[in-house]
């Protein structure tokens, strides 16, 4: 499909704009294309690194404490830590974050509950387990009501380890996350 084909122009000039292109697409599949062509041209162009670029310099977390662990995250977000200055910025409601903390342990009773918030957040969104407890079930791993790998019900992008982490781990975790998003090589290829 041509401009001629669209709007009355000489055929010369329909000619030289069919050559120009657009990130390796012809301008004319560009102008009259549909929603799946734009996606298309958003994926393999640098527009996409440009939106990985503000997601990665604005990562809002889900408050959601558990544990020992959930101290430890207060710790992270208070002044000596600071994690705003690298935009990871607490937020107490599903609607406006991005990343999943889970922090401490998860009980077969409050899963569906933290199932829900992640469905109640927008894409794109990460996760986090955080904490021996969240990993592998920590002190608690042959309990009943304890559940045992979050990997199991979470996609999860970064594992941070210990019994609790330390804040600085948690700085760590989240600088990996935004590198993750910055490179593009997170689970779900956004």
């Amino acid at each position: 499909m041509g401009i001629s084909d669209v709007i009355p122009v000489p055929v010369c000039i329909d000619e030289e704009i069919e050559k120009w292109t657009i990130f390796g697409q012809p301008v004319t599949e560009v102008w009259f294309t549909t929603t799946e062509k734009i996606h298309e041209i958003i994926q393999m162009g640098p527009i996409k690194n440009i939106f990985n670029w503000g997601r990665k310099n604005s990562v809002y977390f889900l408050m959601q404490p558990m544990g020992c662990c959930g101290v430890e995250m207060f710790v992270f977000g208070a002044a000596p830590y600071d994690s705003d200055r690298f935009g990871c910025i607490p937020r107490n409601t599903p609607r406006q974050t991005d990343v999943m903390i889970i922090s401490g342990y998860l009980t077969r009773k409050y899963l569906p509950v933290f199932k829900n918030l992640w469905e109640n957040m927008p894409e794109p969104k990460w996760c986090i387990a955080i904490g021996e407890c969240a990993i592998s079930g920590g002190p608690f791993y042959d309990s009943y009501n304890i559940i045992q790998n979050t990997g199991d019900y979470f996609p999860i992008d970064v594992y941070i380890p210990g019994c609790p982490p330390r804040p600085e781990q948690f700085l760590e975790g989240l600088m990996n996350l935004q590198e993750k998003i910055k490179q593009r090589k997170d689970l779900r290829d956004y």
